[in-house]
């Protein structure tokens, strides 16, 4: 929703100004300037892009306009989650938690928390570190160096949208000008016609660059850095899943493990210290 407010606003300011000052609205309707600036404009993705790109491209404009960053909410819930897991290996030993991991889906733990459950990401770095931690004598530290080497990996992939699309962004201004030329080219096959045909033929040439400047800096480069941000936030979110899960491995208690977690949480949804003592507390108390 944010960024369709965003795209209007865009609109708006442009088309706005251009018509306070009396510009003719229908110069800007060049139809032949946006096949000639869009469709060049795809054809180079496909051209420097595999198919896994560009369907990973389809995937995060979708993220766009649908995606949305981590609320207090989610990581209450993440931190709840381990805190319980925690809570049952210290109780009952890694076997009890074996069918949890195996299928959370039918996981009465799981269940209990339906953001993490339906966060594909964050449910199987969970799972796969716990495998790990229940099949494996690995210490803290390999464990950190393990979850760093599949962070940096997720964070590559999920770059692979925002990076294609900010090529997209970078190369529109210069497709605007190739349209532009076209238009001066067709403008002069025109020379023998009046100067009001003339002036006509111009400006629409001269729409070809103003399109390609627009959508780049207006549209397209905005929507790269969003996809930036969205693989920021998701990284981070793992990231407290690492920073806890190792604290815990490395022998702290479950309490203290779940804080290493808390601060690291960006300080903008970061729950405080007595806010998530007491959600931890009331857990407790309904068992």
């Amino acid at each position: 929703m944010v960024a369709i407010l965003g795209i209007i606003g865009v609109f708006v300011a442009v088309i706005g100004g251009y018509l306070m000052e009396h510009g003719n609205l229908a110069l800007l309707l060049q139809p032949a300037e946006l096949v000639i600036i869009g469709g060049a404009a795809a054809g180079a993705m496909f051209i420097a892009s595999p198919m896994s790109v560009i369907k990973a491209v389809m995937g995060g404009l979708k993220n766009v306009f649908g995606g949305k960053t981590h609320s207090k909410k989610d990581y209450i819930q993440l931190l709840q989650l381990l805190n319980e897991f925690f809570q049952k290996i210290r109780k009952d030993g890694l076997a009890s938690i074996e069918s949890h991991i195996e299928k959370p889906q039918s996981s009465d733990i799981f269940r209990k928390y339906p953001i993490i459950l339906h966060d594909h990401h964050a449910l199987y770095f969970i799972t796969d570190t716990f495998r790990v931690v229940t099949t494996t004598k690995i210490a803290s530290g390999k464990l950190s160096q393990l979850l760093d080497t599949e962070l940096d990996t997720h964070h590559d992939e999920m770059m692979v949208s925002a990076n294609s699309v900010t090529f997209v962004a970078d190369s529109l201004p210069g497709l605007g000008i190739v349209a532009a030329v076209l238009g001066v080219v067709i403008t002069m096959q025109k020379m023998s016609e009046p100067p009001e045909v003339l002036g006509h033929s111009i400006g629409a040439a001269l729409v070809g660059t103003f399109l390609g400047i627009l959508m780049s800096y207006g549209f397209v480069g905005p929507m790269a850095k969003k996809l930036e941000h969205l693989a920021a936030a998701e990284g981070q979110f793992l990231r407290v899943i690492k920073e806890t899960m190792v604290a815990f491995v490395g022998g702290e208690p479950a309490q203290i493990a779940i804080e290493f977690g808390r601060r690291v949480i960006p300080s903008n949804v970061k729950p405080t210290f007595a806010e998530l003592e007491e959600v931890l507390r009331k857990m407790k108390d309904a068992k």
